[in-house]
């Protein structure tokens, strides 16, 4: 159980505050469309939550990093109106969140590798802005994609200590991001990482509901 390391938690966005897999998915599809490319099945498309877009599209368009990037400016063409919406807070998070909150010296951030432009708007538009003292998040130009270089952004703003700060977050490469920066990390498989990918970065604790992060909390 996760007894230190708590004075401040971290949040990753998608895939561990809100679902965003229909917003996404459509706005893959959009982009692959309008570059005449065949789409794949929806259901194949959920690996672009997490990681950074630009890798992912890369990925999908066969390394083609120029292509990947105009396939970024065309999903976000529409997610910037439609998609960052196409959401919904997973339940129990606004619960959980709030009994979190109790605690008189805990400090709450979220750390998204979404551009901070689309975290924010999010956060209020489905009530959980309240919640936190700050949402760090990339910059549209692929400045801090990298979870790594996010949180130790945020740790060096806003003096936080490691040792005594957690990262919660539902793929990799959030538990490897908080291992790169000296910090505990507990893993929710209520999101897109698979229970053998969380503990194989190392994640100190894993969470099967919302819930169970007050146990590990304490």
């Amino acid at each position: 159980m996760v007894r230190s390391g708590t004075a401040t938690l971290l949040f990753d966005l998608d895939g561990t505050l809100t679902d965003p897999k229909a917003g996404i998915v459509n706005c893959i599809v959009h982009a692959l469309y309008a570059l005449g490319i065949d789409v794949p099945h929806p259901d194949t498309l959920t690996g672009f939550i997490g990681p950074p877009l630009l890798d992912s599209f890369a990925v999908l368009l066969g390394g083609d990093r120029t292509e990947a990037a105009r396939a970024v400016q065309l999903y976000r063409e529409r997610y910037a109106t439609l998609g960052l919406f196409e959401n919904a807070v997973y339940d129990g998070i606004p619960e959980v969140l709030r009994a979190l909150r109790e605690a008189p010296s805990r400090r709450m951030f979220v750390a998204t590798s979404k551009p901070r432009e689309f975290a924010e708007p999010i956060m209020t538009r489905f009530g959980l802005r309240g919640y936190f003292e700050g949402i760090y998040g990339s910059e549209l130009d692929g400045t801090r994609t990298d979870k790594g270089h996010l949180l130790r952004h945020l740790l060096d703003t806003e003096r936080i200590d490691p040792a005594q700060a957690t990262m919660i977050g539902d793929r990799a490469y959030d538990i490897l991001g908080a291992k790169s920066c000296g910090l505990r990390s507990v893993g929710v498989l209520w999101g897109y990482g698979s229970r053998a990918e969380l503990e194989s970065a190392g994640a100190q604790g894993l969470c099967g509901l919302p819930a169970d992060l007050l146990s590990w909390i304490g």
